[in-house]
């Protein structure tokens, strides 16, 4: 039980140090960009103004819905008919 718990305080010196020996310095602040792209009022929903991503991702998204919408009244269709033996 004490090699346990000496692995595990060894575990959470290993991990804390590595998080706080990061360089700060190499994150910037970018709130404000994000604040003058996101409140621009051009007329492209909140949910596509990050850009191509977005909208690829919403595009994939609304795909699979349907999808997956279609098929699942396909089987409930199948399913509400007997079948032929």
């Amino acid at each position: 039980m004490g090699s346990m718990f000496r692995n595990v305080l060894a575990l959470r010196q290993i991990s804390q140090r590595s998080l706080t020996t990061s360089t700060r310095k190499s994150v910037q602040n970018r709130v404000a960009e994000k604040q003058k792209v996101f409140q621009e009022d051009n007329g492209v929903p909140v949910h596509l103004k990050a850009g191509i991503s977005d909208v690829l991702l919403y595009r994939v998204t609304m795909l699979l819905t349907i999808i997956g919408t279609g098929y699942s009244l396909f089987e409930i269709g199948r399913a509400s008919f007997p079948q032929k033996k």
